[in-house]
């Protein structure tokens, strides 16, 4: 809770049960000795204070790694970018140094590259002093424009001069044009560049003589994943494992949102560069063959019925009016529920088939609306009586409020499942940064039920700075609910069963200034209701209907792109069955897109499954590589966290750590060129103390104690399977909280589960499972393991795969076990060495 919050209990009575909450962070400046705070990593590079994001600038010169990064001189959250700086002589061991390039009046300084410009191309350095040339993103604090400009320092990246006099020296009017990653390519005696368009997808190519000037050589994409913007990009070449002496081109991007586990993340392609253009070693999907049960393109539903207007008469054949480009169909024809814009509702429903394959693959698309089992019609109010729709000039009658919100009143709005003209909603009166409360006046429960819309942020009560709805009786808080991080209102339903006959109120809490996002409130209509209020019926779905039940059902990512999706049938061969797709929803991307429902025996994958993934985990983004690393290793480090939640991750004065340091090779898995990261050699001096080692030591179902512990290790193990289902380790257990890293024989993939990782609650996107596939090899799966105290990451066979994942246990939790699901299986080798402190 604020100082100064304006609340009408005192603190005491108003507390609430945290527990899975994050816990306060311990970083607070005076409190503990540097670098040693609760979730502090210990051999991951962090800034000492404040808010940092992408890696920049990443350079090798006269025996220092020069790590520039994304930096908020004077928050912990974004803003103000800038670029910081630290320097290291061996990866492990940083020092950070002052703020290298500060933001000014204009301009904030985004991501970008630094190189050794040894051949003195741009005049900024002297015989014997080549200047270090930082070429970065200059983004207009006023327009919003993205533009390239450089910085250069003569005093080894200590002091940077900005080429005022030059700068922008790559400008093409875009609010999207971002993140140049430069280098030297010795085959054309010239400077490129890669940078991102990263509205349309796009990667783009640049070359110049000087740094200064640039030409535009050519363009990548749209390919692989493409379900959020793409930043962040680096061309680099590989020795090509099918071709000894010869290289093969690699090319990574970044996207946000849209990664494999959701949020933000790092995709890769290989293939050739000739010095203008890259060419992808990808080829066109051709998805599995099967028994076609629609794929409109006679220019008719072929014999599928229709209720409604919204999907017309017959098949669409692009985009229809007032819709954006429709990509992603197959053939001429496609069902496109955009008749007459997002407001028509209907259904197409498939003639009824017998299931004789195991799976159905189809393309979908359009608004992200998931079906929901019991719901009633879009608008159905539940039965009671409506005690607030803030229909009027003001909250209502007694209703009084403080602080931001003492002279406001009910705004007009158009929100997702929005009844009346207006709402609730705390941003009105003074945006992101109002704080205080508005409170009903007092009234007797009497009702079964207290059933009411919420919307916008998800700040829980019993947290920091909530956005919360809460219900007082007695002067506690004995119900509460907060917002989905979401325009979109939602039903929350109170049982009054406990409080029928007593004095309540509601209360209306704001103590957010949207700094990590999502500042404010939103309530619609609150109703004294007989029962709990049923969802209502807004799907965009694609829905497999057997013995008049729902069994399978897929929605859109609010894209017009349509993508591949793939049911698991095997449960329903003999079945009959039929296919709804369903339009029930009139709001934003409110329109539904399907296309070539065909049973196979085969599985189509999605545009994300057959991308090629850095990173399986949540938490690895902006990847980029070193220039001019020792030895022409390929190094790379990236930002060991996600947008989804990363302002809001439990840590202070500081957030946001680097993965370690990876060195980059390829290898042929399959007959294609994969990906291959291994930590860095060099942390291995961290390593102390005696090893724990076990060799073929059985595993029974459940879970077996080790006599190893540690918040900061780095392990290896071998496991075979046995009679188990699923087997691995849980690392940093204790007190109820544990983080699993597994494989699961039945789907072939390696898992990290951090649902009961500790502190889980301060965004309800962090708690989860990432999985990634992995082959086995005879059986065997072998795991790298680096734990650090708040970060788990997982280079499984070798490298070929990996996942990083945040964590933030408390520090007592230091447990390891083994364990097995429905079987036994063996650990066969382990290994768990203590890591100590690169900052001690």
């Amino acid at each position: 809770m604020t100082a100064g919050s304006a609340l009408p209990l005192s603190a005491p009575a108003l507390a609430a049960d945290t527990s899975g909450a994050a816990a306060t962070a311990s970083g607070a400046v005076g409190t503990s000795a540097p670098y040693s705070e609760t979730y502090r990593p210990q051999f991951h590079f962090s800034p000492a204070t404040n808010w940092m994001n992408d890696p920049n600038g990443l350079v090798y010169y006269q025996g220092e790694y020069h790590m520039f990064f994304q930096y908020n001189p004077s928050g912990d959250t974004w803003g103000n970018m800038s670029w910081g700086h630290a320097v290291s002589t061996d990866l492990v061991h940083w020092t950070q140094l002052p703020l290298a390039i500060p933001q000014d009046d204009k301009n904030m300084i985004f991501s970008g590259s630094a190189v050794i410009d040894k051949d003195n191309t741009t005049g900024f350095g002297q015989p014997g002093n080549p200047a270090m040339v930082a070429i970065y993103t200059a983004a207009d604090k006023a327009t919003g424009k993205q533009s390239q400009a450089l910085a250069y320092s003569t005093d080894k990246g200590r002091t940077f001069t900005k080429y005022n006099s030059g700068n922008p020296v790559l400008d093409i009017g875009s609010n999207n044009f971002r993140d140049p990653k430069v280098f030297w390519y010795e085959a054309g005696h010239e400077w490129l560049m890669s940078a991102v368009l990263s509205d349309q997808h796009k990667v783009t190519f640049y070359s110049s003589p000087d740094l200064k000037t640039w030409k535009h050589l050519s363009d990548f994409g749209p390919a692989g994943a493409t379900g959020g913007a793409w930043e962040c990009p680096d061309l680099f070449p590989l020795p090509d494992p099918a071709n000894p002496g010869k290289q093969k081109w690699v090319l990574t991007v970044n996207l946000n949102p849209g990664g494999i586990a959701g949020g933000s993340g790092v995709q890769y392609f290989t293939g050739s560069f000739d010095g203008t253009k890259f060419t992808s070693d990808d080829k066109p999907y051709v998805p599995p063959a099967g028994t076609s049960l629609g794929n409109f393109d006679n220019g008719t539903y072929d014999g599928w019925q229709t209720t409604g207007t919204a999907f017309g008469t017959v098949p669409a054949t692009g985009s229809l009016p007032g819709q954006s480009s429709v990509t992603g169909f197959e053939g001429t024809g496609f069902v496109n529920g955009f008749n007459g814009g997002d407001g028509p509702t209907g259904t197409l429903s498939s003639q009824t088939f017998t299931v004789n394959k195991s799976h159905l693959n189809f393309l979908v698309g359009g608004g992200n609306h998931p079906y929901a089992a019991d719901t009633v019609p879009f608008g159905t109010l539940p039965a009671g009586t409506v005690f607030n729709d803030f229909s009027g000039a003001t909250y209502g009658a007694g209703w009084t409020a403080t602080g931001s919100f003492a002279s406001s009143g009910p705004s007009t709005e158009s929100l997702p499942n929005q009844l009346g003209p207006k709402v609730l909603d705390t941003y009105a009166p003074q945006g992101e940064i109002g704080t205080g409360t508005i409170i009903s006046p007092t009234f007797t429960v009497n009702s079964p039920y207290i059933d009411l819309q919420v919307a916008g942020g998800n700040h829980p009560w019993g947290q920091s700075n909530p956005t919360a709805v809460n219900l007082i009786v007695g002067g506690k808080v004995v119900a509460t609910t907060t917002g989905p991080n979401s325009a979109d209102l939602t039903w929350t339903n109170w049982d009054m069963s406990k409080y029928q006959g007593q004095q309540a109120q509601i209360q209306v809490v704001d103590q957010n200034d949207g700094s990590t996002g999502w500042g404010h409130l939103m309530v619609g209509d609150i109703v004294f209701a007989s029962a709990p209020a049923k969802p209502w019926d807004t799907q965009t779905s694609v829905n497999l209907v057997v013995d008049g039940k729902v069994v399978r059902s897929a929605t859109g990512a609010d894209s017009e792109n349509l993508d591949w999706t793939s049911w698991d049938l095997s449960d329903l061969i003999g079945k009959q069955a039929q296919i709804q797709v369903v339009d029930h929803n009139t709001g934003g991307w409110g329109h539904i897109l399907a296309d070539d429902f065909t049973l196979s025996d085969t599985v189509a994958q999605s545009a994300v499954q057959r991308a090629h993934w850095v990173d399986y985990g949540k938490d690895n983004y902006a990847g980029v590589t070193f220039n001019d690393a020792p030895g022409g290793k390929r190094i790379m480090i990236g930002w060991m966290n996600n947008w989804d939640y990363g302002q809001s991750i439990p840590t202070s004065s500081w957030r946001s750590a680097m993965t370690v340091p990876r060195e980059l090779s390829l290898q042929t898995v399959d007959g294609a060129p994969r990906l291959v990261q291994t930590p860095v050699n060099q942390l291995n001096q961290l390593t102390t103390g005696p090893s724990v080692h076990k060799e073929n030591m059985s595993v029974p179902a459940g879970s077996t104690v080790l006599p190893a512990t540690g918040k900061a290790l780095d392990i290896t193990a071998s496991f075979t399977a046995g009679t188990a289902s699923s087997y691995g380790l849980k690392v940093r257990t204790g007190s109820g909280q544990e983080t699993l890293i597994g494989y699961d024989n039945k789907s072939g993939q390696v898992y990290i589960d951090r649902t009961k990782s500790g502190a889980v609650g301060f965004n309800p996107s962090f708690p989860g499972v990432q999985t990634a596939p992995l082959t086995t090899s005879g059986g065997t799966v072998k795991l790298r393991i680096l734990v650090d105290w708040s970060s788990v990451e997982v280079f499984a066979d070798d490298g070929k795969i990996v996942l990083t994942d945040q964590i933030f246990p408390d520090p007592s939790s230091q447990g390891i076990e083994a364990f097995a699901n429905g079987g036994n299986a063996v650990l066969t080798s382990l290994d768990v060495k203590q890591m100590k402190s690169a900052w001690q």
